[in-house]
């Protein structure tokens, strides 16, 4: 427990302490009614405070006017009777306070877990200076900075580990308990503890712009992004409030008004008080206007802890009605490691073809040039290349040593007028022709992710209607995979733009409430993530762009993680709605009787602290989603 919420609770106790004391020692008059209205300041004069104010400021309607008009008009009444009574009216204060404790300590408990959860925020960075080690905030660590991380301390900062070999804890991040090797050339980012040995690391980012900074933001920010249903609260408690209240202080008027003046029966005034305070107290909206929110804080952050981000609860309630799922392929359901597996109809040694290939693909970072360089094996000299040229969708042009050398697809070869010869051999094929003449093609295969064929079975399990893989791939490669995995619909031979095009046509067919989700790598599909009704990014630890571009960003590469996103989302959603319709029927249920003076100021408390209890221990549930 927090100051604030100990303070309560010795409030709590002192009052009912007094009750007590009230109701065995024998004291009545002047003396009663001032012991009782101290009791009644001692638990109520903070909701009493924030009446004052909302009256002041011009925002009468909210739960502390209900409940200041309803145990003022409980006191009243019992003066009006003569009895003594006022137990009624603290009662009603001491356990919509009890409710409010309870209220602020589960809140209280899910920002803690979620505290816990994300906890990863360094608190300092050993940095390399004169020869000697300096603890020093990671703000005033620049880039290209050498850190040193030791056993049991957070990496502070995204870098290239540059000495030393561990195992790192990534369980903060990704969700997963089994840690991850590491070693002098890997890259390494923030958020992450060092189990094992001592790290030597040069930054590439600064501490603002490292990954542990971008999930921390992210998180703190989701709680801006609305969802309907939250809207839908707020814009409810906004008519629902002064319409109870100007309906209590009709139940209060207009029937002893009629009984007295078109009936000529005594008006009762006391008793239809009495109802319209009880009405008053019923209504109070706590249980919609608290459990809601609730419920999408305590679900984003247990999808934290399974290496789910998810920037705001409109992006859950849309996840929650994904029924199409489109898929990159390339890094999304295969590794997006290529290897050479062949060398077919070459006209020259295939080290020597390998070297024209490499050398050709120096300038890109795409993973099938790294595999090209890779098998080639040899330090790569640039000054050998010239007048490069990269053709979008077909290949690349280049002069290596002097020698034209062209390296794509089939379609660089129609475009060149180079007769080339077909390969059936499943892989991305590399056509390459030099000086103007066809030299063979290189095969280069990617390998499909163990769990990537699970993964498609429990997105139909969880309800996806159809999954679509789109891919710049050859035909025959595409038809493979999606064969493999259990594809619905794949389009091959496509160019970035012919993505978010396909994505489009897709986005048309939907029907109803279905939404469509893309999955990429967050990095070259930025655009279709942007573009789908809800982006996924996969395995985008560090990558700015996947953050930056998704709505929804997987910390892993698991293509798993894709149902468990959409399960923990529509289990969010079906508390919220539980919530909302529990707490609507029982309100108006008791409204009802309330107002026809079947239900009196205790079943009123019920109506009001219990269900928002209810609804409470019922948003937490949207914590517990680990083995959904």
């Amino acid at each position: 427990m927090n100051k604030k919420q100990k303070k309560m609770l010795i409030r709590i106790i002192i009052t009912a302490v007094m009750l007590a004391a009230l109701y065995v020692i024998p004291v009545t008059g002047i003396l009663q009614f001032v012991l009782y209205i101290l009791t009644y300041l001692v638990i109520g004069y903070d909701i009493l405070k924030k009446a004052g104010k909302g009256i002041l400021n011009r925002q009468v309607f909210d739960e502390n006017f209900l409940m200041a008009v309803a145990t003022i008009g409980a006191f009243a009444l019992a003066i009006y009777d003569h009895n003594g009574d006022y137990v009624e009216a603290i009662a009603v204060m001491l356990f919509y306070q009890i409710g409010e404790l309870f209220q602020s300590y589960a809140v209280g408990k899910s920002r803690r877990n979620i505290s816990a959860l994300m906890d990863i925020r360094p608190d300092y960075a050993n940095v390399v200076r004169g020869g000697r080690l300096m603890k020093v905030d990671p703000d005033e660590v620049g880039i290209g900075s050498v850190i040193v991380v030791q056993p049991g301390e957070k990496v502070p900062i995204d870098g290239i580990v540059m000495e030393g070999i561990s195992s790192l804890n990534t369980s903060a991040l990704t969700g997963e308990s089994l840690p991850r090797d590491v070693k002098e050339g890997d890259e390494i980012i923030s958020g992450c503890i060092n189990m094992t040995g001592v790290l030597r690391i040069q930054t590439t980012k600064e501490f603002g712009e490292s990954t542990v900074s971008k999930i921390l933001e992210l998180v703190e920010n989701s709680s801006s992004r609305k969802s309907k249903s939250e809207d839908f609260i707020v814009k409810f408690a906004r008519v629902y409030t002064p319409a109870v209240c100007y309906g209590a202080l009709a139940l209060a008027f207009l029937p002893p008004a009629v009984r007295f003046l078109f009936m000529g029966a005594d008006a009762q005034w006391d008793v239809w008080v009495y109802r319209a305070l009880t009405f008053l107290v019923i209504s109070c909206p706590c249980a919609l206007v608290i459990s809601i929110p609730l419920s999408f804080f305590a679900g984003i952050g247990g999808a934290s802890k399974e290496g789910v981000l998810i920037k705001g609860s409109n992006y859950m309630e849309t996840l929650s009605q994904v029924r199409y799922v489109v898929f990159d392929k390339t890094g999304t359901l295969t590794q997006g490691v290529f290897e050479v597996s062949g060398i077919h109809h070459n006209e020259m040694e295939n080290a020597k073809l390998l070297e024209y290939a490499a050398l050709a693909e120096c300038a890109s970072s795409h993973p099938i040039s790294k595999s090209l360089q890779k098998a080639y094996g040899k330090e790569i000299d640039r000054s050998r290349v010239m007048d490069i040229e990269e053709i979008s969708g077909q290949g690349i042009l280049a002069k290596v040593d002097g020698v034209p050398v062209a390296a794509g697809n089939i379609k660089l070869m129609k475009k060149l007028n180079i007769s080339y010869h077909d390969c059936h051999s499943i892989g991305t094929i590399i056509h390459m022709a030099v000086n103007g003449a066809y030299a063979g093609h290189i095969v280069i295969s990617d390998i499909v992710k163990p769990g990537s064929k699970n993964a498609i079975a429990e997105l139909k399990k969880a309800g996806v209607e159809k999954a679509v893989m789109l891919t710049g791939d050859a035909e025959k490669v595409a038809a493979q995979v999606a064969s493999e995995l259990g594809i619905d619909q794949v389009y091959s031979d496509l160019l970035p733009a012919d993505k978010v095009s396909k994505v489009e046509d897709l986005l048309l067919c939907q029907t109803g409430k279905a939404k469509l989700a893309f999955v990429g790598d967050g990095i070259n599909d930025a655009p279709v993530l942007t573009r789908a009704d809800i982006g996924i990014a996969m395995g985008a630890m560090g990558s700015d762009a996947a953050i930056e571009a998704a709505d929804v960003v997987l910390m892993n590469d698991d293509p798993m993680q894709i149902a468990k996103a959409i399960k923990i989302s529509r289990k969010c959603i079906r508390i919220v709605y539980q919530n909302i319709v529990f707490a609507l029927v029982i309100k108006f249920a008791c409204l009802g009787l309330g107002a026809v003076g079947i239900a009196n100021m205790w079943f009123a408390i019920f109506a009001d602290v219990g269900v928002m209890i209810i609804a409470v221990l019922n948003a937490i549930r949207a914590l517990r989603v680990h083995n959904l």
